[in-house]
């Protein structure tokens, strides 16, 4: 293993999600001191300090949130990429500095006691402490902490793993090696603890001073310029009182330039201040109101249910990265979730959600503010439509290329897999591509060349039809449950004369007991599973998948394929895919967008242009999820 430099690593570097264990004592002396008759919260120094610690944990990861509501945020951006997975990993543990100062103030606690239990609740001269301490020790010891962590031997071993963070978020504050956060430690108590040594001390002075000192924190790091330029360009002396995040986005770039903590008053003294920080500020923000560069590929995405409405970067950006699953800490904020969606369903548009870049063009995602459930209420399906008839109509004014809708944007019986939005709009410069021809690709490359027989649900849908017919010429016998012989029987006739016979009605699904291979595509109760023999394989192309009830079975995942290796930027996974993994349909689009194909692909499914986007797909680097896990 190769060597790390003294105090680089965190001490519970290795316990995980276990490190959370070392706040115990404090939550335990917080009770324990509960349970003491004569206790007072008001007085309670080990309460205060749990409280201001969550409340630190909140503001970073809400702050954070923020910064990834790219609706309201993306034409502010000051780095416009995207965070993509690497970063996330790295920052994964940005909280440790939180940790390591609750546990330097239980210590300061323990050995002051006295000063901190007699601390009022205000204290006029504590501000007055405070903020000379603030501006006369800790700006300036910042910033020779910091200038002297670029050099050439402190740099790469204590300071370098901050500024291998691409995009900054509230939450690189904390991407820290432990020397450095002992140092910045140092910077935030001092004007504390000298404050209360003095005797000025506040309780609202001690809580403010942090807070203020974190939120000023996020908001330097939070690639998203706010403040106007014109208290600048009035008040020049502003300039060196209070930075900026385009200010600080010069420093994590350049590095050599902008070491201030808050006050760039001491980049001037010392010389190291960059004269286009405020030419930057004056420039995102007049740019502000202008619309950003139009995405390429939009790809129309809704939430499947509520806690899955929760696996989004704007809301736990960490949880967003990982594939989605049910987890216990969404509890808590299913409430939430809940109102949430009433406003949606009341008020809310289509927004954006996330972006990453792929040979160079811009690619989007975009949600419609509506809940699996309700696709399949009829009164809810005019809305439903009007949204996504705005949402592209919306991307045909900006210059969007493509625009790719997903499962349920497309239903046959809401929209006639968009087919409706073309026929409506025959001018449309956008191309609405549903994707299924990819879908259909995917699900019948994973079908062996020796099955020689097919049991397919959902078989008179778009994908049923396409798959049905697909597999009658390959001379696979297509066993299609269906209970409407019309629409079986027009499917049969669209097949050449000497396949026909291989297409075979089926009304039960005991017809499908001695069959191993099963297409589904309409949802099936365990019930239902039953009557398929052990051994057997389920495909499927159902939202949500189905349950995975027999341990006799196999079971596939969802039509999906990983994005090319040259994806840029990309941090969030797609409900429950892998990272790099999207939905067959999401990779339709983006085939379509790639090959710039200029015809709409709405309606039923051309049989004949399944190879045709299969081959397309493969050659731009996009790769099957089951040839990943040969």
């Amino acid at each position: 293993m190769p060597k790390t430099a003294p105090f680089s690593s965190w001490p519970w570097e290795s316990f995980g999600i276990f490190k959370y264990i070392l706040l115990g004592p404090l939550v335990g002396k917080v009770l324990y001191s509960r349970l003491q008759a004569d206790d007072d919260l008001a007085s309670n120094w080990w309460f205060h300090l749990l409280l201001i610690t969550i409340l630190r944990f909140h503001l970073y990861a809400w702050y954070t949130n923020f910064c990834n509501m790219l609706w309201l945020t993306r034409n502010r951006r000051i780095i416009q990429h995207s965070v993509d997975f690497d970063q996330i990993d790295k920052e994964w543990d940005w909280d440790n500095f939180i940790i390591l100062q609750a546990l330097i103030a239980s210590s300061c606690i323990c050995m002051f006691p006295h000063n901190f239990a007699n601390l009022p609740v205000w204290e006029t001269k504590g501000l007055v402490t405070i903020v000379v301490m603030h501006v006369l020790v800790s700006e300036p010891l910042y910033y020779w902490v910091h200038r002297f962590l670029h050099g050439d031997y402190l740099f790469t071993p204590y300071h370098s793993l901050h500024h291998s963070s691409t995009v900054p978020q509230p939450v690189t504050v904390g991407s820290t090696t432990f020397l450095e956060e002992l140092l910045v430690t140092t910077v935030l108590g001092l004007p504390i603890l000298g404050c209360s040594l003095s005797g000025y001390g506040s309780k609202t002075i001690i809580f403010g001073y942090v807070l203020v000192f974190d939120f000023l924190r996020c908001f330097g790091h939070s690639n998203v310029e706010i403040m106007p330029h014109w208290i600048f360009d009035r008040f020049p002396i502003f300039k060196y009182i209070l930075y900026t995040p385009s200010y600080y986005s010069i420093h994590h770039s350049e590095m050599k330039t902008n070491y201030c903590l808050f006050m760039p008053l001491y980049d001037a003294i010392w010389n190291t201040l960059d004269t286009n920080s405020w030419v930057l500020q004056k420039k995102i923000t007049l740019d502000a109101g202008k619309s950003s560069r139009a995405p390429d590929f939009v790809f129309l995405a809704h939430v499947v249910d509520m806690t899955s409405s929760l696996h989004a970067p704007f809301v736990v950006r960490s949880f967003a990265s990982m594939p989605y699953r049910a987890r216990l800490f969404l509890l808590h904020l299913w409430p939430g979730a809940f109102l949430l969606m009433l406003v949606m369903w009341a008020r809310s548009k289509t927004f954006l959600v996330s972006f990453y870049h792929l040979r160079g063009r811009l690619h989007q995602t975009w949600a419609v503010p509506r809940f699996g459930f309700q696709y399949f209420l009829p009164f809810a399906s005019q809305g439903i439509n009007k949204h996504i008839e705005d949402a592209i109509l919306r991307a045909d004014k900006l210059g969007v290329k493509v625009i790719s809708l997903a499962a349920l944007n497309k239903n046959e019986a809401l929209n006639g897999g968009g087919t409706l939005f073309v026929n409506k709009h025959p001018n449309l410069k956008v191309r609405v591509v549903h994707g299924n021809t990819l879908t259909a690709a995917v699900i019948l490359n994973e079908i062996h060349e020796s099955v020689k027989e097919v049991f397919l649900t959902g078989a008179t849908s778009k994908l049923g039809r396409a798959i049905a017919l697909y597999l009658c010429r390959r001379g696979v016998r297509v066993l299609m449950l269906t209970l409407s012989t019309e629409r079986f029987q027009n499917i049969k006739e669209e097949a050449p004369t000497n396949c026909q016979k291989n297409l075979v009605q089926v009304t039960k699904y005991q017809a499908a007991k001695n069959c191993k291979t099963w297409v589904v595509g309409k949802w099936i109760t365990p019930r239902e599973q039953r009557w398929a023999p052990p051994g057997t394989h389920f495909h499927q192309f159902v939202v949500p998948p189905i349950l995975a009830f027999r341990r006799d079975c196999t079971y596939g995942d969802l039509a999906a394929m990983k994005l090319p290796d040259d994806v840029e930027g990309l941090g969030s996974c797609e409900y429950t895919m892998g990272r790099g993994i999207v939905h067959a349909c999401h990779a339709g689009g983006v085939v379509h967008s790639l090959e710039g194909w200029t015809h709409h692909e709405v309606g039923a499914l051309d049989v004949d242009r399944i190879d045709v986007v299969w081959k397309a797909a493969i050659k731009h680097g996009l790769q099957p999820v089951s040839s990943l896990s040969k």
